[in-house]
């Protein structure tokens, strides 16, 4: 698994924590690096920028997720499907550079692991819109 993807995966995975556990960020990163010695800087690092930008962020990125998720209300997605898309959208506020297309793809192979195959539609539907939505917002 490449560093990125791993580094994806660690970051939903300490939003999962956070989300489930009512945990603040400190105690959610207190709690989950010591047990993981054995990821290396570079992937730490990234899931940190991550997880930071999804956490400080969160209001606008619940918004985005909100108004993209026809039907669904956030408090009743998935816990899963719900920390990935947060980290998908911090990624892409984040790292503007980085292209929505990997982003998305990386999320979704996340997310076969992870969530129940029937999320994945849905995942790649809400997380299209949103980086459309964010696109067109660019360049305006």
């Amino acid at each position: 698994m490449g560093t990125r993807r791993k580094s994806r995966e660690l970051t939903m995975q300490m939003l999962f924590q956070g989300d489930l556990g009512k945990q603040t960020p400190d105690e959610v990163r207190k709690l989950f690096w010591p047990s993981r010695d054995d990821v290396d800087a570079e992937t730490r690092g990234f899931a940190e920028d991550l997880y930071r930008i999804a956490t400080s962020r969160q209001v606008e990125i619940d918004a985005l997720i909100e108004t993209h998720a026809q039907n669904w209300r956030i408090e009743r997605m998935p816990v899963v499907d719900r920390s990935l898309i947060r980290a998908a959208v911090a990624e892409m506020l984040g790292f503007p550079n980085t292209p929505a297309a990997i982003i998305i793809n990386e999320s979704l192979e996340v997310g076969r692991r992870y969530a129940a195959p029937e999320s994945i539609h849905f995942l790649n539907g809400v997380l299209d819109a949103i980086a459309r939505d964010l696109l067109k917002k660019r360049l305006a």
